[in-house]
């Protein structure tokens, strides 16, 4: 089972975020080799913090050493080697990890691509999460990867392909 914790800080727009972020998730982790989370006995579970950009700034810069407020940050929880064994806890509870968005980043992002914010939360929150499962983008071949399971969850969703500009941003 997959469960989504949502913080919302005050500045982003009145939306249904936690169905949102609930959707996104468990899209990206169904089109992901790891669907089964979603019926496992544990229970799967990611924080979505929605907040400002000076405090994903101060996130950067701490973790990244990177001082600039950025779309979204990803913090695992369990390395990616290890996501495979994680049906077997003692607790039944697996943390997958947080995922963070700057609401000011999003907001400007979202009005150049001529999308709602929403649909470019969608977006941010499924690249999120596959980082949280060991997804990356380094290289030419892990971005293309990753991208390519970003565009067919988001298709599923029925959001358009974000790529086809080219533009990243994270």
């Amino acid at each position: 089972m997959i469960e989504v914790a949502l913080l919302r800080e005050d500045g982003w727009p009145g939306e249904d975020w936690e169905s949102l972020a609930q959707r996104a998730v468990s899209t990206a982790i169904a089109h992901s080799p790891y669907a089964a989370f979603a019926t496992d006995a544990a229970l799967y579970e990611v924080a979505v913090k929605l907040t400002s950009d000076t405090e994903v700034q101060s996130l950067n810069r701490a973790y990244r050493d990177k001082d600039r407020p950025t779309n979204v940050l990803s913090f695992p929880m369990v390395q990616h080697d290890l996501l495979e064994g994680t049906g077997n806890t003692d607790d039944g509870e697996v943390l997958l990890g947080d995922i963070v968005l700057a609401e000011g980043v999003c907001a400007a992002e979202a009005a150049e691509k001529g999308i709602s914010i929403a649909d470019h939360a969608t977006h941010l929150i499924v690249h999120g999460t596959f980082h949280l499962l060991g997804y990356d983008h380094m290289d030419d071949n892990e971005a293309e990867a990753m991208e390519a399971l970003e565009i067919t969850a988001l298709a599923s969703l029925g959001l358009s392909d974000p790529y086809g500009d080219r533009a990243t941003g994270d």
